[in-house]
């Protein structure tokens, strides 16, 4: 696995909180994976992904096929390629094997009730275009969301080959890999191990969540990685909170052109955060080396660039549950 703008450090020299979430995901997951060794510059954006990741995809007794089934399919709008790859390995995992290759090959499964799963998690990339909203309940919702926020931080910071040369681009890869983590893949989850790491602040948990841990979960995550928008001054901020609302999840043809128009009007010195934070709200695979390197002439540190994408992580999700927050009101 390659990162494409730094190398996380490695995971035995982690202390503190993020050596408890490392803990945690050695327990009940697949390890450190490069998605949260990504994420690890910032302990509390890393701890709060984990959270709505364990309290919605992992525990209760909801259908986990289900929640793999939207973890794919919200992958799939949202072009991330290497989270694609994932979870339908981990529907392998869970013997699905059939609906793992469809979802693979970007069809639609034949059992109307994972048919509809599909529809449903593609057509919130653009929930107000859609009137989109949610039947479902916290674990099959928060999967979605967790998802919208993990696609953007690994598009614009990992690689999207999954294993050496696209391997897990073959049928048989697949099959084999998902077998080796059948084990860990179908072992129950109690709801809320997880809460302890994550700090809410004065987050409300949403009401779509009931008094579920997932929407405390989520609230810990809006609150982290939300502070990254302290990168940026004002104008900065309400136009990559504007363009998020106006352009409702529309995937630009030409992103670094797209960007470089928005911020025409934005302070000279926060122009490339701005850019940065609109691209990993729309098309995060467009962040460039040079953007970065932009970045870093102000911003040297890892964790700047993680918190500045995780703001526009963050602000894209939050658009969705937004439409959520809507119907319930």
């Amino acid at each position: 696995m390659t990162y494409r703008f730094f190398t996380p450090a490695p995971t035995n020299a982690a202390t503190g909180l993020t050596g408890e979430v490392y803990r945690q995901l050695r327990d009940e997951f697949l390890g450190p994976a490069p998605t949260f060794r990504a994420l690890a510059a910032v302990p509390e954006v890393l701890a709060a992904t984990w959270s709505l990741l364990r309290e919605a995809l992992l525990a209760g007794d909801g259908s986990r096929v289900d929640r793999e089934i939207v973890a794919s399919s919200v992958s799939r709008a949202n072009r991330c390629r290497f989270c694609v790859d994932a979870h339908v390995m981990l529907l392998h995992a869970l013997g699905e094997h059939e609906v793992a290759e469809v979802i693979a090959r970007g069809g639609t499964p034949s059992e109307p009730r994972h048919a509809e799963l599909v529809a449903w998690a593609e057509a919130s990339r653009s929930p107000m275009a859609a009137g989109w909203t949610s039947r479902y309940g916290p674990e099959v919702t928060g999967t979605l969301l967790v998802f919208h926020f993990i696609n953007r931080v690994v598009s614009a910071l990992l690689d999207p080959d999954l294993l050496p040369g696209g391997l897990q681009r073959s049928s048989v890869v697949r099959s084999v890999g998902g077998r080796l983590y059948a084990r860990t893949a179908r072992g129950p989850r109690q709801p809320g191990r997880s809460l302890p790491l994550v700090d809410v602040g004065t987050a409300e948990p949403p009401p779509w969540a009931g008094e579920s841990p997932v929407g405390v979960a989520y609230a810990a995550l809006r609150n982290a990685a939300t502070q990254g928008g302290d990168l940026l001054g004002d104008v900065a901020r309400q136009t990559v909170t504007a363009t998020v609302r106006w352009e409702d999840g529309r995937y630009p043809a030409r992103p670094s052109d797209w960007a470089v128009d928005l911020v025409r009007d934005v302070p000279g010195t926060d122009r490339v955060g701005t850019r940065i934070a609109l691209l990993a709200a729309f098309a995060p695979s467009a962040i460039s080396v040079g953007d970065v390197a932009l970045w870093r002439l102000s911003h040297p540190a890892d964790a700047d660039l993680v918190r500045l994408v995780a703001f526009g992580a963050i602000t894209a999700t939050d658009h969705v549950a937004r439409a959520l927050t809507s119907a319930h009101l």
